[in-house]
């Protein structure tokens, strides 16, 4: 994947890089292909940032140090990109497309066994159909979707969230767990059958309000929580388990919410072992608004005083086979993923064992000592 790429020349960007001569993050500002140090008193975290009601000007009015060009930052050894947030809750909603939603219905039925996957597949496909694509969730159609389906013996809790009128909010890390562009994601030892999930991830800050949003990948491990809904804890939260990035592009005059709800992300797996898997996500095809989604997670009923990431699920659920006829996809030790999308760049991450991915120990603690030691808080 070339630099070009990595973001697109027009658009409000901002994200978070690893300075080594500061040995801590600094917020930063894309312009005309050159990455500017904003970090400040006024805005020292990324949570901090979102907070300003006018975020657009105060980036647009910071001058900030000039860190080089976009494709140096990325290649030197004296920064990294991390993940655009910090402080923020990371938070996921799982179950929000059709199609998708069949395919958390088969894992349930195969109890993460991959090889029952096909049959079961068939006999969901004919009892269902389409019957599902248009139907709004919670809507009296829904019922009676339900009561058909109940009556058929194939009710499943992915269908209460799928189609019911509560959407599944679940906590996918903790702040400043997720990794960015370029770092290497985390499958537990323990899956067998695993896949990339390519989404859009909402930033949020503690007033409910969309600042923003990136790409994002939800690993998930099909197995793990087939087996068992209760072990979701098990299944996304782990050691380098999420990627976001490249940078938060901020809604302006030229991105909006709506170019969220139209966005069409492209995904690619490139294996060692020379396999390649394309696919894609439509947002058009989301069966809840994007905004329902956040009104679903912040409100009277629960608070987030740093804000939050909000992943937002995905079309994609691979059923191509990867090596044995009906073992259908599982990632490889060693896969390259990249999601892109033409408003928001490219994501790509290298997937590794989360036990050998690098330990994440920089967290909230250390970032207040580190900004308190450069002066910023």
């Amino acid at each position: 994947m070339s630099q070009l790429s990595l973001l697109p020349e027009e658009g409000r960007f901002v994200g978070r890089v690893w300075r080594t001569d500061s040995d801590g993050p600094a917020l930063v500002a894309v312009r005309a292909g050159r990455v500017f140090d904003i970090t400040s008193r006024e805005a020292p975290t990324m949570r901090d940032l979102l907070e300003r009601e006018d975020v657009v000007s105060v980036v647009d009015a910071a001058a900030g140090e000039d860190l080089g060009s976009l494709s140096d930052v990325v290649g030197s050894g004296k920064y990294r990109l991390l993940a655009p947030c910090d402080l923020q809750a990371v938070k996921a909603c799982g179950v929000t497309f059709a199609r998708s939603m069949i395919e958390r219905v088969i894992e349930e039925r195969a109890a993460g066994d991959p090889s029952k996957a096909d049959a079961i597949r068939a006999r969901v496909g004919a009892i269902i159909g389409d019957s599902l694509r248009n139907l709004v969730p919670g809507s009296a159609e829904a019922a009676k979707v339900k009561t058909a389906l109940v009556e058929e013996g194939i009710w499943s809790q992915y269908l209460e969230v799928g189609i019911g009128p509560d959407a599944e909010v679940f906590t996918k890390g903790q702040p400043m767990s997720p990794v960015g562009h370029g770092a290497e994601v985390g499958l537990h030892p323990v899956s067998k059958w695993n896949n990339p999930e390519p989404e859009i991830v909402l930033a949020v800050n503690s007033k409910g309000e969309v600042k923003g949003a990136a790409l994002g990948n939800d690993v998930n491990l099909r197995d793990v929580e087939g087996r068992s809904a209760l072990l979701l804890g098990k299944a996304k939260d782990n050691n380098a388990s999420c990627a976001i990035g490249p940078f938060i592009r901020l809604f302006d005059e030229s991105y909006t919410i709506d170019d969220v709800r139209s966005a069409e992300l492209v995904l690619r797996v490139e294996g060692e072992d020379g396999f390649v898997l394309d696919g894609h996500s439509s947002m058009k095809e989301i069966s809840r608004d994007p905004l329902d989604l956040v009104d679903q997670t912040i409100g009277r009923h629960h608070q987030y005083p740093d804000g939050f990431m909000l992943f937002l699920g995905t079309l994609f659920a691979p059923v191509e086979d990867r090596d044995a006829p009906g073992q259908g996809f599982t990632h490889k030790i060693g896969d390259r993923v990249a999601i892109s999308n033409p408003s928001l760049g490219t994501l790509a991450n290298t997937v590794r064992l989360s036990t050998e991915c690098p330990p994440w120990t920089f967290g909230p603690a250390a970032l207040m000592r580190n900004l308190a030691a450069r002066g910023l808080i």
